[in-house]
C-alpha cells in the first residue's frame, strides 16, 4: 500500500493542479473536497482516491481518516482559502472568526490526527498564505491577520516537528482561479492587477501548484520553516 499525499481544497486552482503534476508519480494523492461532483470528476482523471467533506463540518478528519483505509500519509498540502476583502468599517467579529475557520482552525484537527504517520514517514506539510501578509493592501485586514497567523504556525510546526517533518508554506499573489473570479472577471482590473507585478502577469494555480510539488519532495529534504513567495516579484520588488 503505498503512502498517500492528502491535498485539501482538492478542486481549487491550486489544489487541482497539484493532483494533475503528481499523476503518475511514485507518491499517490488522495483528494479531499467539498463539491462531490468536482472532486469525482478530478479524481477520475487522476486516479487519486478521494473524501467528499468540508473541512468546516466537526468530524471532517474521521471522515478522510476513514477513506484512507489505512494507507499511510507522507504529506499534506491545505490549498484551502479565501478572498475576505472589506474596508475595517465593516468587519465583524464573525467575518474574522469565519475566515480563521476555513484558513487556519481545520489544521489543529489534521495535523494532530497525522502527525505520528508524517513523522515515521519523513513527511512534508505545505500550507498557503498570501502576498498581503508582506506587503500591506487596503481592504484586507481580515485575510492578512488569519494568514499571518497560518505564517506563524508554519515556523512554529516546523520546529516542533523537527527533524522528522518538513513544514513550509507558499505565500501567492492574485492568481487565476474561482475564487478570484469575482475580482478578475472584469477584463480592465484584471489587466490593472496584472500590471501591479514586476513580471506583468496574473498567477495561475500551476505556478504555486509546481513548488508545493517540489516542497513535497525529498528533493527539498534541506528545506523546513519557510514563508515562500510566489507572487511574480511584487512581494519584494513591486
Amino acid at each position: 500500500m503505498s503512502n498517500k499525499i492528502l491535498i485539501f481544497g482538492a478542486t481549487g486552482a491550486v489544489g487541482s493542479s497539484l493532483s494533475k503534476l503528481l499523476k503518475g508519480s511514485s507518491s499517490d494523492c488522495h483528494l479531499i473536497g467539498k463539491n462531490e461532483e468536482e472532486v469525482s470528476n478530478l479524481a477520475n482523471k487522476t486516479g487519486h482516491s478521494f473524501t467528499i467533506t468540508d473541512v468546516l463540518e466537526d468530524n471532517f478528519i474521521d471522515k478522510v481518516e476513514q477513506d484512507l483505509s489505512g494507507s499511510e500519509v507522507s504529506g499534506i498540502a491545505y490549498c484551502v482559502g479565501s478572498i475576505d476583502l472589506k474596508p475595517i468599517n465593516l468587519i465583524s467579529k464573525k467575518d474574522v472568526l469565519k475566515c480563521f475557520s476555513l484558513n487556519l482552525f481545520p489544521l489543529y484537527d489534521i495535523i494532530k490526527k497525522f502527525q505520528q504517520n508524517l513523522k515515521k514517514n519523513k513527511g512534508s506539510i505545505v500550507l498557503f498564505s498570501t502576498v498581503a501578509v508582506k506587503q500591506g493592501f487596503p481592504n484586507h485586514s481580515i485575510i492578512s491577520p488569519v494568514k499571518a497567523s497560518l505564517e506563524g504556525l508554519t515556523v512554529s510546526l516546523a520546529s516542533e516537528l523537527s527533524p522528522y517533518v518538513r513544514v513550509n508554506c507558499i505565500a501567492p499573489s492574485m492568481s487565476n482561479s474561482k475564487m478570484a473570479n469575482k475580482i478578475l472577471k472584469n477584463p480592465k482590473i484584471a489587466e490593472g492587477i496584472a500590471k501591479q507585478h514586476p513580471l506583468k502577469r496574473l498567477g495561475e494555480g500551476n505556478d504555486s501548484a509546481s513548488l508545493a510539488k517540489f516542497l513535497l519532495s525529498d528533493e527539498s529534504s534541506w528545506i523546513t520553516g519557510q514563508i515562500i513567495g510566489v507572487d511574480g516579484g511584487r512581494s519584494n520588488i513591486g
